[in-house]
């Protein structure tokens, strides 16, 4: 299989991510719309705050719904959305669903409180005692606040990935405590048997398309393909390329600028899984990811022996062209963030622009192979080294390497910080929004 070719979006053409952007928002906006509706006919409480407990608990058992919809890893939202932004929006998504779940909690004691004149807490003892479905809602709740308070900025920060990624299964136990809490005991669905079966429904697909995108199309894929590492090859003293081959993978929809979860199947590597960028545009026979040794999982890369069993989750990510506006592109690269600009270079019709920023000449990894490639797509290149202050990547500095840079696509990958200044130069110089092209390659948001 030849490297696809693929030419910018007309003008005139809706882009793919505001088509999956209003798609979901849609879908949320008609199940929402269709939620109230079942519970405007389940009838009202006489009671004001259990009316909004029951509308808060309705809404939050919606977002939930989202979110797995959000974390599915299904390949139409990730390749045009990107798996970096539906995880910002699922953990945005998840504090929006907290506060709505302590709201339902809230409203509904005391509204009961307010008829039985219990105090609240003894409310909502009694109401776990004695109305079913309850005190696992309860349960769920717990839980839920527990993967809120993990999930904060100064506390993701201080734990492991896997820690992290562990505490938050349990929020698949939650979903399930918290949806036969809601059939067993919510009005909307005790007295109509549509609404009944429409929240079946709407929980079948959400779960389905979690079982789908993250259990059973990778374990298809794997099978089908049966990966495993052909060659290792060293860099420099610390960056390694792994090329991979396996079977029919001319058929495997990868695109330059995508990344995979690698997982490599020996005895101390199996059960992590870390994710690199596809290094060179899959050309249908192999394919390569090039890492720079960083932590554990990427320094034991040059430790693989050939033939070593590999297990893929992906492709992932909208860092493609299938996202360009432009006829003409940029493309800048930080450090070992040039692993998926080499392969979108590779890919790409019309003239580009590479700029490739590094401490000195001997970080420029891959650079030989990304000077030939220049030299055959009609590309300029540009090797930008030094310090990061003063910052080589300034507006000024920009518009002198790239003087129409606000009529081109710009495609950047590179270190955070670097990602951020070349970002507020981009928006200095006025380049829309929309030709900007980036991804930051966080899993848990």
């Amino acid at each position: 299989m030849t490297t696809v070719q693929s030419p910018p979006v007309p003008p005139t053409a809706i882009r793919p991510k505001v088509v999956a952007r209003t798609g979901l928002y849609a879908v949320l906006a008609a199940n929402a719309a269709v939620v109230t509706l079942f519970a405007v006919q389940a009838g009202f409480a006489s009671n004001a705050l259990v009316v909004l407990g029951r509308f808060a608990g309705l809404y939050a058992a919606l977002l939930m719904a989202f979110q797995l919809l959000l974390v599915a890893r299904l390949p139409w939202l990730d390749r045009r959305i990107g798996m970096d932004r539906l995880t910002n929006w699922h953990r945005w998504t998840g504090f929006g669903l907290l506060w709505t779940l302590l709201g339902h909690v809230v409203f509904i004691t005391f509204g009961y409180a307010r008829s039985s004149s219990m105090d609240p807490v003894s409310q909502l003892v009694d109401l776990a005692e004695t109305v079913e479905g309850v005190f696992r809602a309860v349960v769920a709740l717990g839980l839920i606040l527990v993967i809120g308070g993990v999930s904060a900025r100064w506390a993701r920060r201080r734990l492991a990935y896997e820690t992290w990624h562990f505490i938050h299964l349990y929020a698949y136990v939650a979903v399930v405590l918290a949806f036969t809490h809601q059939v067993a005991a919510g009005t909307t669905f005790t007295t109509s048997s549509a609404a009944t079966a429409y929240w079946y429904t709407l929980w079948g697909v959400a779960l389905g398309s979690v079982f789908l995108g993250r259990l059973a199309l990778p374990l298809w894929r794997n099978r089908r393909h049966q990966l495993r590492v052909e060659a290792v090859v060293p860099e420099s003293d610390n960056v390694v390329s792994v090329y991979i081959t396996g079977r029919d993978l001319d058929r495997l929809p990868a695109r330059a600028g995508q990344f995979f979860l690698w997982r490599f199947l020996t005895r101390d590597r199996w059960w992590q899984a870390n994710p690199f960028s596809l290094s060179a545009a899959p050309d249908g026979r192999s394919l390569r990811l090039t890492a720079k040794a960083a932590g554990d999982g990427s320094a034991g890369l040059r430790h693989l022996k050939p033939g070593t069993r590999v297990f893929a989750e992906g492709p992932y990510g909208a860092f493609t062209a299938m996202h360009r506006t432009r006829p003409e592109a940029v493309l800048v690269a930080g450090g070992v963030g040039v692993t998926p600009i080499r392969a979108l270079l590779e890919e790409l019709h019309g003239h580009a622009v590479v700029i490739y920023r590094v401490g000195s000449d001997r970080d420029a990894v891959l650079y030989d192979e990304l000077r030939d490639l220049a030299h055959l797509k009609g590309a300029e290149l540009h090797l930008v080294t030094g310090p990061p202050v003063p910052d080589r990547l300034a507006p000024g500095e920009l518009l002198r390497l790239v003087p129409d840079i606000a009529d081109r696509d710009v495609f950047l990958c590179g270190p955070p910080p670097m990602m951020n200044a070349v970002l507020g130069s981009l928006r200095a110089l006025d380049v829309p929004r929309t030709q900007i092209h980036f991804e930051r390659f966080s899993l848990a948001g």
